[in-house]
């Protein structure tokens, strides 16, 4: 017996409740069991659908190494040291981080617990004592202390995750805020979108975030995003919670038109998120003023920044010094020491990835 497609059940959804919100459709086309973009095998890296930091070389690991160090310094050096990575996608940051043997590591107080919710993606997680995959944060959580529901110190860490939430779409009108939903064509086969009143709290919150708002100009509006971070926040009530992510203000994103959503697929880019859910990943720029309506970050940052004050430089130098050494050998340690300019050059690109936000939360 054939099975229906992601698009003919979310047809056959619309036609029995009416349309649907952008949140339940940008779910399902990234995370429904049996048809989502990253349950089928959507990922990161060169072989992949896109690149993310840790992607781009064992340079960003390396940073990120140290930070965790300066983390747990600033934690008094418990023996325990828990880093909750959510979102891991095929492990590469776990991999690279614990490759470098930090000071953490070395003590035997870190503990990285690469939380995924693909079964695929996980099968792809570095196999290391100091290792542990979940497919939850709770789950991640209860196990990292014995089954208690939160961990009095530690790490939860979110590269490029908040962006992959599932969030809802805003329309400013001539008669206010309304909620944009997705409705089926005329025509029965293909989506469009509609729009249907909004409820008046969220109305008023967008006035106070978007008071120049024009007819016509959408925004997202991240739910998701902002329950994720409570969430975290809960769960190392005296840690720190550390979300990378290409973000920005909500007077910045009205002047997007739009382009603050993003599909990705191979490598490729422009594709209509309406037209083959499960097929393209479906991301949005993170609206800083929304995701801290709740919980004020202590420290923002751009990215660049926060790896400036992570040691990249000096770790730069260090590869130029082993490659001028080594380069007669032209083995891997000089190889991999000739490429950390490349990858400094894209991870602190003030146009690219430099420019991505570091927001951190803590005590």
């Amino acid at each position: 017996m054939s099975v229906a497609s992601l698009a003919d059940r979310l047809r056959q959804r619309i036609h029995d409740e009416g349309p649907i919100l952008v949140s339940d459709w940008v779910g399902a086309a990234l995370y429904d069991p049996d048809a989502g973009f990253y349950m089928t095998g959507g990922r990161a890296g060169r072989r992949g659908d896109f690149l993310t930091a840790p992607e781009v070389g064992p340079l960003f690991g390396a940073v990120m190494a140290h930070a965790v160090d300066s983390w747990w310094r600033d934690a008094g050096e418990p023996e325990q040291f828990p880093v909750f990575e959510v979102g891991a996608g095929p492990g590469t940051l776990a991999r690279t981080v614990l490759r470098s043997n930090c000071d953490a590591a070395r003590s035997g107080a870190l503990r990285w617990w690469a939380v995924e919710i693909s079964p695929d993606q996980r099968s792809r997680h570095p196999k290391h004592d100091l290792l542990r995959s979940t497919p939850s944060l709770a789950d991640a959580v209860s196990e990292a202390t014995g089954g208690d529901a939160v961990a009095p110190s530690g790490v939860v860490l979110a590269n490029e995750l908040l962006d992959n939430q599932p969030f809802d779409m805003v329309e400013r009108t001539g008669d206010g805020w309304a909620m944009v939903t997705v409705a089926v064509d005329p025509s029965g086969s293909g989506f469009h979108t509609a729009t249907t009143p909004l409820n008046s709290a969220t109305a008023k919150t967008l006035q106070i975030l978007a008071p120049n708002a024009e007819s016509g100009q959408r925004l997202p509006w991240q739910r998701s995003a902002r329950s994720w971070l409570a969430m975290a926040l809960a769960a190392v009530p005296g840690g720190r919670v550390v979300v990378i992510d290409y973000a920005t203000e909500t007077a910045d994103l009205l002047t997007r038109n739009g382009g603050w959503l993003r599909t990705h697929a191979s490598h490729t880019g422009e594709h209509d998120w309406l037209a083959r859910p499960g097929e393209v990943d479906i991301t949005v720029d993170v609206d800083l003023d929304q995701l801290q309506l709740d919980h004020q970050a202590r420290s923002v940052v751009s990215q660049a920044e926060f790896l400036r004050s992570n040691g990249i430089d000096q770790l730069v130098a260090d590869g130029r010094r082993v490659w001028s050494e080594r380069a007669h050998i032209g083995d891997l340690v000089a190889l991999e020491a000739r490429s950390r300019v490349a990858e400094y050059e894209a991870l602190c690109d003030p146009t690219g990835m430099g420019s991505f936000v570091v927001a951190q939360w803590f005590s």
